[in-house]
């Protein structure tokens, strides 16, 4: 069973971007009526963790208590890469709230190092470049494109709907391939009928064709001024594609520091029953 609290998750590394995934942390917790938000804090070596936990919980005592939410700092000794995903899992959060630099950045959490620690989790991540947008969440930006896993994205679109009821504008790949362009419409015609099912705001939109997809999705994110970009991360990710630049970690930090949400897809679920 899914923890009643609705648990936030957020990875804490004491810089200015930690600062602004609380608060957009504080933003998702009023609107989903989450209880708690946990900062975790990772360390090296057991030598470390007392310093670590006096300036944590610091932090947690802080920002007690604002919007009635409850701040509970964790620390443990492991890897960004793994840790944060088991401590997710193991606290039944139900969204990871991270901060990151952007390519350009020298923090550790860079777009392809940011995408190695999204994909160890099976809980989705928020990805945020600065601080929250003062009005509520009113346009994003869904990709759409031949993959089968596509489909898992509905039930964070069913999560976003219901607690903040924005206007979902899909882009799909413009594409000669005549074996994507049926699953490209298969997606589209699922995708249509889980939101008309729950009354979801849409448009759907054509890319041009004259890019790469990425590329023209974080410029259409930048057109219509998107509050979110809602995107699936490559199933089973191996080392090759952080190498070569999976696609989805130039949109994590895209250059117009659109907030973007990633789904992992996962083997061992169909549907999120929470979310639905």
């Amino acid at each position: 069973m899914k923890n009643e609290n609705h648990i936030i998750l957020i990875p804490w590394d004491f810089t200015p971007v930690a600062e602004y995934a609380l608060q957009h942390g504080f933003k998702f917790a009023e609107k989903a009526k989450s209880k708690k938000i946990s900062l975790i804090h990772i360390i090296k070596h057991d030598k470390e963790y007392d310093e670590a936990f006096e300036r944590l919980n610091q932090v947690a005592r802080d920002n007690q208590g604002k919007n009635g939410i409850e701040v509970e700092p964790v620390v443990r000794k492991g890897s960004i890469f793994t840790t944060i995903g088991e401590v997710a899992s193991e606290i039944e959060s139900e969204l990871v709230i991270m901060g990151t630099h952007g390519l350009r950045g020298m923090q550790k959490l860079t777009g392809s190092w940011a995408l190695k620690v999204i994909v160890s989790s099976k809980v989705p991540f928020v990805v945020v470049q600065e601080p929250p947008n003062e009005t509520d969440m009113k346009d994003i930006v869904l990709p759409i494109d031949f993959k089968k896993e596509n489909k898992e994205t509905m039930n964070y679109v069913g999560y976003l709907h219901k607690n903040f009821t924005p206007k979902f504008h899909i882009i799909k790949p413009n594409t000669t391939d005549v074996g994507f362009i049926k699953r490209i419409k298969a997606n589209i015609a699922f995708s249509r009928k889980f939101m008309d099912g729950k009354g979801v705001d849409y448009e759907i939109h054509t890319a041009e064709g004259k890019k790469n997809f990425p590329l023209e999705i974080m410029e259409f994110g930048k057109s219509i001024n998107a509050d979110l970009i809602l995107i699936l991360s490559t199933k089973n990710i191996g080392l090759a594609d952080y190498v070569l630049g999976a696609q989805e970690q130039y949109i994590i930090a895209n250059s117009s520091r659109i907030p973007v949400m990633v789904v992992n897809p996962r083997d061992d679920l169909t549907k999120w029953e929470g979310f639905n």
